[in-house]
């Protein structure tokens, strides 16, 4: 080995491939620095009178795509750039590239329609990494977005990576702004117009609680009705707006508080129950015959009592 040629070589093309590293990495950590910048700047723009946290979200999630894609670009325009240093026709290399992505693309169709539709989620601002999305037949918090691919983790822990090819209907639920929506179900003994106020100033009191009214956008409900005569129950429908990703524990607190209260007041929350009759039975033999029975299974240590001293008298005795 010729060390005269090795060192010529080192000292031309090795010092330019050091260069151009070196440079790929200046460039990232410019990029690295002032693209967070100018992602906040455009927003503040863009974006202007929409709530700070929606901004956030939306920054985090530009910035990480940009970040994605620019080690993507640099790198590759570096290993171009070294492979020339180092004696490859890159020319040829490309062409030779450009002829097996034709048939590559019939094959990874799947993995370019993922990236189209990533590009598409991105631009149109459909979600951001933090909301609240279904998308995929999925439904969980966006951990991480990028143009192939969206993860979701959802209540139980469990997490989702869904091709964004495969999302054809996304749901937001906490795009800007959200929505408690209850249905409280009441006896039908009860007085409806009562139960609504009742209800309406539990919603009150809570937007004027120093803890949950900043989290509170309606500060009286918004949709307040008779919704429907169910089975058992007058159902009660409220509606009011709350901030992003609040209406779960909104709800959470107003159910514990119309608990509170309805049990306070002696109003009825119905669950199912039946009434049994056995054919043409009057319905005083029957809980005769059942307290009969019970009443001759002694119970150790415990003294039976006859039918007659336990069920009280009837009509027909109390005439005598």
């Amino acid at each position: 080995m010729d060390w005269n040629t090795v060192s010529d070589w080192l000292l031309s093309h090795g010092v330019r491939i050091l260069i151009i590293v070196a440079i790929a990495f200046v460039i990232y950590f410019v990029m690295y620095y002032t693209v967070r910048r100018a992602v906040r700047h455009s927003l503040s723009l863009t974006m202007k009178g929409t709530p700070q946290a929606e901004i956030d979200k939306r920054e985090e999630t530009l910035t990480w795509l940009f970040y994605l894609t620019s080690k993507v670009v640099i790198g590759l325009i570096t290993l171009v750039l070294i492979l020339s240093e180092v004696g490859i026709n890159v020319s040829a290399l490309l062409a030779g590239f450009g002829i097996a992505g034709i048939a590559i693309a019939f094959a990874a169709q799947s993995f370019i329609k993922d990236i189209i539709s990533g590009f598409v989620i991105a631009m149109e601002n459909q979600y951001n990494v933090g909301d609240v999305v279904s998308c995929g037949g999925v439904t969980g918090v966006v951990e991480a977005m990028n143009l192939r691919r969206t993860t979701l983790r959802d209540l139980d822990g469990i997490l989702h990576l869904v091709p964004n090819g495969e999302i054809t209907v996304t749901s937001n639920y906490t795009k800007v702004w959200s929505r408690a929506n209850l249905n409280i179900g009441v006896a039908y003994k009860e007085d409806a117009d009562e139960v609504m106020s009742i209800i309406k100033s539990i919603w009150m009191e809570m937007a004027e609680d120093p803890d949950w009214g900043p989290s509170i956008i309606s500060k009286t409900p918004s949709i307040l009705r008779v919704n429907e005569f169910g089975d058992s129950a007058v159902v009660i429908k409220l509606v009011g707006d709350t901030k992003a990703m609040q209406q779960w524990s909104i709800m959470g607190e107003f159910r514990r508080r119309i608990k509170r209260v309805f049990d306070e007041q002696d109003i009825e929350i119905p669950w199912p129950h039946t009434k049994l009759y056995f054919g043409d039975i009057p319905e005083r033999e029957v809980l005769e015959k059942s307290v009969a029975g019970r009443a001759s299974r002694k119970v150790p240590g415990e003294k039976a009592l006859p039918p007659k001293e336990i069920l009280p008298p009837s009509e027909e005795e109390e005439g005598d």
